[in-house]
């Protein structure tokens, strides 16, 4: 039996698979790793339904000559489901008072509404919240959602943008100890804020460069596994968060100086180090428009 993925023969050794099922259920973690979702499935070049899969995941493997499957790129996918938002935005601006009462309802159930609960949580929040009627604006969104398109279709360039934004966010960490010890609490509250979405920002990056096959993750001999830096960072990034939660000012002002500056420095320098201009999905993403 022969199994190919989006056209190309993939050499898959099966071991204790007897069924259809067993086969997808062995390769669904494989597809999930390579930042790719099933969008079709054949066998013997007859498509499967929704309604035939539970009948043919039961079918035995050495009944089948070939099983053809295509994926889609969760960036492709990310990249439509937000430009489906800009959509949703737009359509919803346009409604009157009693149909906007209504549409969160609507929304809810749309693909793109779906498939951003489960990628963007934080995003799908913000939509919930403006269609729901909140404080939040309909602009904002709009805003930040451009900022996350951004970011799947053209990661590494949004990274190094970033450069003067990170730079200055690390003077002013250096800076947040004299803040607090002069009494300039909306400035170093400030500080914090902006030091959070940055580093939200860089991990959410980063994220996007994996799963688009950016990312080399073969450090040299001497340099950290980059996961090594993102979980020792993430650890700052909660016990700075929980210092300045507590009003511990001097354990606020030292982490921030001595420990979030070089290692944000560190996190961004290593991810720009490590990427490459080679991804296989980026044609894809950015044809998406």
């Amino acid at each position: 039996m022969k199994i190919r993925i989006n056209g190309k023969i993939v050499d898959i050794t099966l071991e204790q698979e007897k069924t259809v099922g067993e086969v997808m259920a062995s390769l669904e973690k494989w597809l999930a790793d390579s930042g790719h979702r099933l969008s079709g499935l054949y066998i013997d070049e007859q498509r499967a339904s929704s309604s035939s899969l539970e009948e043919i995941f039961k079918r035995e493997i050495d009944t089948i000559n070939n099983i053809d499957i295509t994926t889609s790129s969760i960036a492709e996918l990310s990249a439509e489901s937000l430009l489906g938002l800009i959509a949703d935005i737009q359509e919803y601006e346009k409604l009157n008072f009693e149909e906007k009462n209504k549409y969160i309802d609507i929304w809810k159930e749309r693909p793109q509404a779906l498939f951003i609960a489960e990628q963007m949580p934080d995003l799908h929040s913000f939509y919930v919240n403006c269609f729901s009627g909140s404080d939040m604006s309909s602009g904002v969104i709009f805003s930040i959602t451009e900022e996350r398109l951004r970011e799947v279709k053209d990661p590494l360039l949004e990274l190094s943008k970033m450069q003067q934004l990170l730079d200055e966010t690390c003077a002013r960490l250096v800076d947040l100890a004299l803040d607090i010890q002069t009494g300039k609490e909306g400035r170093a509250a400030q500080t914090i804020q902006i030091f959070s979405g940055i580093a939200e920002k860089v991990l959410r990056i980063y994220r996007q460069l994996k799963i688009q096959g950016y990312m080399s993750e073969a450090p040299d001999l001497n340099e950290k596994p980059i996961t090594q830096i993102i979980n020792g960072f993430g650890v700052l990034l909660n016990d700075l968060l929980e210092a300045y939660e507590k009003q511990d000012t001097v354990l606020v002002g030292d982490l921030a100086e001595y420990e979030a500056e070089p290692r944000l420095k560190e996190l961004y320098t290593a991810i720009l180090k490590n990427s490459r201009q080679m991804p296989e999905t980026d044609e894809a993403v950015k044809a998406v428009k």
